[in-house]
């Protein structure tokens, strides 16, 4: 039996699965895969883990043909690498495209109402102390700039029509979509009342959302952030909020999760969770299947169920 390798707290089914057709070695974390001997990584065909697959670990893998990414965004696997020792990589899209979309308008909502500080206000009794809570701002009417136009900001394009916001958005290339496009961000942040970030990390992405941006966004602007800690700056944003030239922030990562900037706490004007924008029992659930369906279907046809774009020039 082809013999496959898992990294991490995968649910259940993921094993129980693969056990039906493979040979299945089970470590929980990177630390146990670091401190594995070479011997026991000599014979495995094909990877699962929660996108992380960096050059090192490939060079002690002799015979991996697949890595098999959980997540839709791979940053953490040396795809470039990979794709030199005729490696394939498969990752999890569009299963997690309506959960991801639901939490950016989620934060959206929650930082222009301020509901969480309106939670804090009621629970504290300023309600009865101090009168009626601030009033806070509509997104009906406003311009929403959404910063990489994929599946998710498409998802995401789709349901901000609903509350009546005008769409706008930047990638590298311009899209067949109904919604204007800015080559230039900076402009289409000074143009925009919020950001939504859902660009892939990476390099090419790394502090794309720098000092520059934030300024041309302004005082009376909210940034979403549902893509990656990597993409914006963050000692620039923090900076930006303390000091009012950013209005808002509605944060789902960050630079190095799990650490958070502890000054972003004592804002309200901030809306944080804990990278959980696709965390929901039937988004993982999906995914999970999927990491398993690149397994059986590569090693069946010779292409995942689904692939990453650089893997294609491998593929049949």
């Amino acid at each position: 039996m082809k013999q496959v390798l898992v990294v991490g707290n995968f649910f259940p089914s993921v094993l129980d699965d693969l056990k039906k057709d493979f040979d299945v070695t089970h470590m929980k974390d990177k630390d146990a895969v670091k401190a594995a001997p070479d011997a026991d990584l000599a014979e495995i065909e094909a990877l699962a883990s929660f996108g992380w697959a960096p050059k090192k670990l490939i060079e002690r893998l002799p015979k991996l043909k697949l890595i098999s990414s959980f997540g839709v965004g791979y940053d953490g696997v040396d795809v470039g690498f990979a794709t030199k020792k005729g490696i394939v990589v498969g990752h999890t899209p569009d299963v997690l495209n309506d959960d991801v979309a639901n939490c950016a308008i989620a934060l959206l909502l929650a930082t222009t109402r301020r509901l969480v500080a309106q939670d804090k206000y009621l629970r504290e009794g300023r309600w009865v102390s101090e009168g009626n809570a601030p009033l806070t701002h509509t997104i009906r009417g406003k311009v929403v700039g959404i910063v990489g136009l994929g599946r998710i900001g498409l998802a995401i394009a789709e349901k901000l029509s609903v509350f009546g916001c005008e769409t706008v958005y930047h990638s590298r290339s311009k899209k067949d979509a109904p919604h204007r496009y800015y080559g230039d961000l900076v402009a289409m942040a000074r143009d925009a009342d919020a950001l939504i970030v859902i660009t892939p990390g990476g390099a090419e992405t790394e502090k794309l959302i720098d000092r520059q941006v934030i300024e041309a966004l302004g005082p009376e602007s909210t940034l979403i952030n549902v893509a990656r800690g990597s993409v914006c700056d963050e000692a620039e944003l923090v900076k930006a909020l303390a000091d009012g030239r950013l209005g808002s922030a509605g944060l789902d990562v960050f630079e190095e999760e799990p650490k958070v900037p502890e000054a972003l706490f004592a804002m309200d004007n901030v809306v944080l969770t804990p990278h959980v924008a696709s965390a929901t029992w039937e988004t993982r659930q999906a995914m999970a299947d999927l990491v398993v369906e690149n397994v059986t279907t590569f090693f069946e046809t010779g292409r995942p169920k689904a692939p990453v774009p650089e893997s294609e020039e491998l593929l049949p």
